[in-house]
């Protein structure tokens, strides 16, 4: 029963004039689904009345009050309503126990639309006959042009609210009574009347400025994007670029679109002025991109090469191929690529090419060349090498992995890194990377194994604790009898 929650029946009041064919089945209706009807006007519950008779009127204004918010007036066709929902339809539009004074928009023209949005708001609590100017809801129709004329006109209101039919399918279906936000969306762009404010030179300059710090060199890219524009105007509020709000960031990008190649002139001026007098220009763009052609070392393109007739190879050099008496056999190409036999490569058994051989290096002991190199790259690109020095002794006690500073006492000599590395616990010669050796050199300062200070290292990750905890256990060993 719809009209019955288990605990106690929901108590109705029936206006006493309704016609006789109306009221018997409406009472009928109200005492099958487990309501009760009372005499009096009841604290909770509902009246039902005929909207529109001057009964109904009198029992809004005699018993319809802030106190008693509760207390709910309905329609009698909000009874049948319930019925066929097959639950008790809440009362949405109630502001204070007063329906809220909802009107229906000329622009929803439609006869039956407007029955229809009529008795839906009705039944959920609201009051839909009432006039454009007491109404606190303006219903219309988003569809039609004057719409947004409407709500413009009500804009920032709060007495007045314009609505579309979709608010109020929404409000029915979330149960709950709420307003849209009262204002007219900017469309963009400037608005008419108002007049362009001009790029002046300084403008430029100022832009230029911009573009040489963040991306200095544009075969990094990213000048004609979004992103450094945009974080441009975020600085607006910063000391120095007050200049900023004089236009939007897709005006500064246009701008710099549009007149590319005037400014990247410009823009190289300013890198170049940087340069030279503040320390260079950063070498990384914002976005992290490199320049292209900025400290690298292109490699040299080895030339073609194929066999002849007989077998044999021949190189294609760009020499080669010259023309005599032509333009391009005057002293015109690189030296790379004319001189012959540059880019010779070993074939079969036959010894390496020069180009290939290790220059011998002139005052280097012959025992130190002897020593392998472990190799590492860096983070910013550029290796770092390690050498093995074999002036170091060690002195280990028996059955210990404990290395000491002895000179006086021989220790075992490392010749290798293979020899150094198995009796460090690295894994060959290819494995000596900068934290490798950060931790021998701990094991070695501090008399530890390696193998102690890796151990340590890889559970804590922080290269200073490591050394810091070493360095302590060792005071404190030497402190011991």
């Amino acid at each position: 029963m719809i009209f019955n929650d288990g605990e106690q029946p929901v108590k109705f009041f029936v206006q006493r004039d309704l016609p006789e064919d109306v009221l018997k089945p409406l009472e009928g209706t109200i005492e099958e689904e487990g309501g009760r009807l009372e005499e009096r006007v009841p604290i909770r519950g509902y009246i039902v009345i005929q909207p529109g008779t001057a009964e109904a009127e009198r029992l809004c204004a005699t018993w319809q009050v802030e106190e008693r918010p509760h207390r709910y007036f309905v329609p009698y066709t909000w009874v049948e309503a319930c019925k066929q929902k097959g639950r008790l339809i809440r009362q949405i539009f109630v502001d204070n126990a007063f329906p809220v004074k909802i009107h229906i928009h000329k622009t929803i023209a439609n006869v039956k639309i407007r029955e229809e949005v009529a008795d839906t708001i009705s039944i959920h609590g609201g009051n839909p006959d009432v006039s454009e100017e007491e109404a606190t809801v303006i219903l219309a129709s988003s569809q039609v042009e004057s719409y947004r004329d409407l709500r413009k006109e009500h804009q920032g209101s709060s007495d007045t609210f314009v609505e579309n039919l979709k608010w109020l399918e929404t409000c029915v279906k979330q149960e709950h009574y709420y307003h849209s936000p009262n204002q007219v969306k900017n469309p963009g762009g400037r608005r008419p009347g108002d007049e362009r404010t001009a790029f002046t030179e300084e403008d430029e300059a100022n832009l230029c400025n911009w573009i040489a710090a963040v991306i200095p060199y544009k075969e990094s890219g990213g000048r004609t994007g979004n992103k450094i524009y945009q974080d441009l105007i975020a600085k607006a509020n910063m000391p120095g670029f007050e200049w900023v709000e004089r236009h939007t960031w897709q005006s500064w990008r246009e701008r710099y679109k549009k007149n590319a190649g005037r400014l990247d002139q410009h823009i190289a001026a300013v890198v170049l002025l940087n340069q030279n007098g503040n320390g260079g220009a950063p070498s990384k763009a914002q976005f992290g991109y490199f320049r292209l052609t900025e400290g690298k070392n292109v490699p040299l393109r080895r030339p073609r090469r194929k066999k002849n007739k007989d077998g044999v190879l021949e190189d294609l050099d760009q020499a080669s191929q010259f023309v005599e008496g032509s333009e391009a056999s005057v002293s015109g190409a690189p030296d790379f690529e004319i001189q012959e036999g540059e880019w010779n490569i070993r074939e079969g058994t036959d010894p390496p090419p020069n180009w290939g051989k290790r220059p011998a290096s002139d005052g280097v002991d012959a025992d130190v060349r002897d020593y392998k190199r472990s190799k590492t790259v860096d983070s910013d690109g550029a290796y770092r090498t390690f050498m093995l020095t074999p002036t170091v002794n060690f002195n280990t006690r028996p059955g210990s992995r404990v290395m000491r500073h002895d000179s006086a006492e021989a220790g075992p000599s490392y010749t290798t890194t293979t020899e150094f590395a198995a009796d460090f616990g690295v894994q060959g010669p290819a494995a000596m990377h900068p934290v490798d050796h950060d931790i021998l050199a701990i094991a070695q300062e501090y008399q530890f194994t390696a193998i102690e200070v890796r151990d340590y290292y890889d559970r804590t990750r922080d290269m200073v604790a490591t050394r810091q905890r070493f360095e302590r256990m060792r005071v404190f060993m030497n402190t011991m009898p």
